[in-house]
Parts: structure tokens; sequence; C-alpha cells
């Protein structure tokens, strides 16, 4: 009697072993951490996919990951800004856990230029641009009822505000401090010289007085 029940308890703990030791059914408990492979920092959230199937997982903020892959399964690493990387779970492993150190390089994505119009073809927007009232204000309004020759004269008529005097004012102060002790200059170059003859020239001052 003593017999049998050793028998099968001995039957009973290799039972319990051959279902706890996933590795007999080639299962492995693959953990590791997908780093960076410039700086080694750790990538976080990145995807790790059993490739041809679909499960898989997402690593932690620190990049760490863990899940039951098989022997000669091809594990794809991805993240935003990187490189894919792939990794084959070797048939050489003799035990049920497995720990690697993943590494993805860093690459520059460029994205094809687009370009948004609210209208689906330019006909549409032609159509819709010439359609279109825009509101006028009452400094347009003013503008398109004046001519050039208005807009002309009325800037001539306009008189110098108190900073252009003051800022006339001493430049000829200027003018008179350079110029003193010297001969008399020659306006032949001074355009305001030229302005005021012209302006007299018009006004019939150099016309002889009988």
């Amino acid at each position: 009697m003593r017999h049998i029940v050793l028998i099968l308890t001995l039957w009973s703990l290799h039972l319990l072993g051959f279902a706890q030791d996933p590795h007999r059914d080639g299962l492995v408990q693959l953990s590791g951490v997908v780093v960076s492979g410039d700086s080694l920092t750790p990538v976080p959230f990145s995807s790790v996919i059993i490739e041809g199937s679909n499960r898989g997982t997402i690593a932690d903020y620190y990049g760490f990951f863990s899940l039951v892959v098989r022997t000669e399964d091809t594990i794809k690493f991805s993240s935003v800004g990187y490189r894919d990387a792939y990794f084959t779970v070797p048939d050489t492993i003799h035990q049920s856990r497995y720990s690697i150190i993943q590494l993805l390089q860093k690459d520059t994505i460029i994205l094809d230029q687009q370009v948004i119009f609210p209208w689906p073809s330019k006909e549409q927007f032609k159509e819709a641009f010439l359609s279109l009232n825009a509101p006028t204000d009452d400094y347009d309004r003013a503008f398109e009822n004046m001519t050039r020759e208005d807009v002309r004269l009325a800037i001539q008529g306009v008189p110098m505000s108190a900073q252009a005097n003051n800022k006339y004012t001493m430049q000829q102060e200027y003018t008179r401090m350079y110029s003193q002790g010297l001969l008399p200059q020659i306006s032949v170059m001074n355009p305001l010289a030229w302005a005021q003859f012209i302006q007299a020239w018009k006004n019939g001052d150099f016309k002889s007085k009988k």
C-alpha cells in the first residue's frame, strides 16, 4: 500500500512539474528593455509584436516589456521616430525565461508635402473668389470717390506738422552753424532751393517791373 501511495505521489509531482514548465511546449517568457541605440535611454511605449500573429504587447514608460513567445518566433519592435527592429527567439533556449536588451536606431521621417485648399478644385475657388462681396469701410469708399488728382492736391494742401517744422528748423540751424565763417554755399544741389526757385518763377517774381 505504501508503495502505491509513493508511486502516485511521484507521478503527481512529475505531472505538476510538466504543467509548470512551459518550455516543454516550446513556450518562453520573453522579457527585456527597449532602448535607444545612440543614447541607451529607454524608448517608452514601443510596440512589441509577434510576426505572423495578432499577439503582442506595449512597453511601459521605462521601455520594459514581457510576453510569452515560442522558440523561433520573430518579434518586431517599433516606435515612432525609430527604425523597426526584429529579434528571432533562438531554438537553443533550455530555460523557460529569456531576457534581452533591444536597441532601436533613430530614423528621420520625411513626409510628402500636402497642400490644403478650402475648395476641391481651382475652378470652384475662382468662382467663389469672383463672386465674393467683400465689405468696404468708410476709408475705402472715400478713396474710391477721389481721383488721383484730388488726392495729389489734398496732399499738397496739408500743412507740415509740428514735428516736421521742428526737423526743418533744426536742419537749417545745423546748416548755418556748419557754414559759419565760410563762403556762401551754392544751392545748385539743394532741392529746397530749387523748389523755392520754381515756385517763385511760377509766381512771376522774376518778371521785370516797369
